[in-house]
């Protein structure tokens, strides 16, 4: 059956993540499998994977879920009138690793798979699509790192068509933006929804893709900078950047807030939450700093093209 591929596929993503993370850091990964049952708003199960106070991983999760209900919150209808009432049936994979060295980015991925109206059986008569991304949120930039994270990205999209990733960078730009700010939460990435143009096979391959990139994008950032020295000033600059992480998730994130609206379990829904952030009345980095340079690249930016050598 499709949605089995589905959930077979994002279950052993999450395994394999976790194995190169653990295996990267010695970390501990604990394992929390859970189930909602049907005399709840929300009925299905899941495995939640945490990762606390590690080598490299100060707080992360990579949570998957399989859940079904009767009908989709606003936040998943608010684009989409004719979904509204009908039972729905959501699967997906979601990552976020908050690292404990301020030289290492957060990272953040969801891969989700909807289907809504006939949900018992995959028939022409459901309505079905694929969404998510992943994107990078440095707090010390090396465009080293960020113009790998791009091209890997490119990569996993560029098979299906090269107009893919301009689109879905420009998405994820557009997504991933703190209006209150006047900036975007980090350096992007790429982010898509409502994607079923290519029929089930080749969309499943494509989000297939994007899920696989995931090791290669970041992997060799962390390999890079998980040795660099650092101290408290470069701790709290982390921490009041991750504020802004606070933020977005709270005021404009779609899937926390469908999660929140569907009944879903508030645990994993807030796992992307970082353990410590701190926010400081009008603070400004001094220009010519280490942390001036990330603000000067918190907006849309070219980072396949970027030309400057950079070894750092």
């Amino acid at each position: 059956m499709q949605i089995d591929q589905i959930r077979t596929f994002f279950i052993e993503l999450q395994d394999n993540i976790c194995d190169a993370i653990a295996n990267e850091g010695k970390e501990h990964v604990i394992s929390d499998d859970w189930k909602k049952d049907s005399k709840q708003t929300l009925a299905g199960n899941g495995r939640t994977r945490i990762i606390e106070k590690g080598n490299i991983i100060e707080r992360g999760g990579v949570n998957f879920s399989d859940v079904k209900g009767m009908s989709l919150p606003s936040s998943a209808t608010a684009t989409r009138d004719e979904l509204k009432g009908l039972p729905f049936r959501a699967l997906g994979i979601s990552l976020v690793f908050h690292p404990l060295n301020p030289y290492v980015p957060t990272v953040h991925m969801n891969l989700r798979f909807f289907c809504a109206g006939d949900i018992g059986e995959f028939t022409n008569q459901t309505i079905w699509w694929f969404g998510g991304g992943i994107d990078l949120t440095p707090y010390y930039l090396f465009e080293k790192d960020a113009c790998h994270f791009h091209k890997e990205c490119k990569k996993s999209l560029d098979n299906f068509s090269t107009s893919y990733y301009p689109k879905f960078k420009k998405a994820c730009d557009e997504y991933f933006y703190l209006r209150h700010r006047n900036e975007t939460r980090g350096i992007g990435g790429i982010f898509f929804d409502d994607f079923n143009e290519l029929g089930f096979d080749r969309s499943f391959e494509l989000v297939k893709r994007v899920g696989n990139s995931f090791l290669p994008a970041y992997l060799p950032i962390v390999q890079r900078r998980k040795r660099l020295e650092w101290g408290q000033r470069e701790k709290k600059f982390q921490e009041y950047r991750r504020g802004r992480y606070v933020e977005f998730n709270l005021v404009y994130d779609r899937g926390t807030l469908f999660g929140l609206q569907s009944g879903g379990r508030i645990e994993s829904i807030l796992m992307s939450m970082p353990p410590v952030a701190n926010w400081s009345y009008a603070f400004k980095p001094r220009e010519g700093t280490p942390e001036s340079k990330l603000y000067r690249h918190l907006k849309p930016f070219d980072w396949i093209n970027f030309e400057k050598d950079s070894t750092a």
